[in-house]
């Protein structure tokens, strides 16, 4: 078995969302009860946006059209969890997070990467902000809320 390499800390972050204000989450498979948006790692040869639109279809198989993906044009910087930073260089305890969304339909399929999610579920932006174990995700979602004029 190959190792896997080592992240490159800098990431994507997709909120999916509807357009009254439901938000896609999904579950990881570890630690059990982590429910997020779409996330993952830059690899070598691709921009940021690439990373996003790779990670949505890895994650959920929603292959998203020319012009679906807003990017914020927005980074913010959070410590790796402890029990992450395996997964990183030595020496790497921070990550770089560019914020993106997108607006698909609430009965668009949704094919999980079952080595990574156990299932999914829409709710509503308030309840999906208080669900995300991430706290960079929940500003996020709150964040597109607020973009959106959605309303509580």
């Amino acid at each position: 078995m190959t190792a896997k390499p080592l992240k490159y800390p800098v990431s994507a972050l997709v909120v999916l969302h509807d357009a009254q204000g439901g938000i896609l989450l999904i579950e990881r498979t570890a630690p059990a009860g982590f429910w997020q948006s779409v996330t993952g790692s830059l690899e070598p040869g691709e921009n940021i946006a690439d990373t996003a639109r790779r990670e949505v279809y890895e994650e959920t198989g929603i292959a998203l059209q020319p012009g679906q993906l807003d990017d914020w044009q927005e980074s913010t910087v959070y410590e790796i969890y402890h029990h992450w930073r395996h997964r990183y260089p030595e020496g790497v305890f921070e990550n770089r997070e560019h914020l993106f969304s997108a607006e698909i339909a609430r009965d668009t399929p949704v094919r999980l990467a079952p080595a990574e999610h156990v299932r999914h579920i829409w709710l509503p932006f308030d309840e999906a902000a208080e669900r995300v174990f991430s706290p960079s995700n929940k500003r996020a979602i709150l964040r597109l809320a607020e973009r959106k004029g959605w309303q509580a």
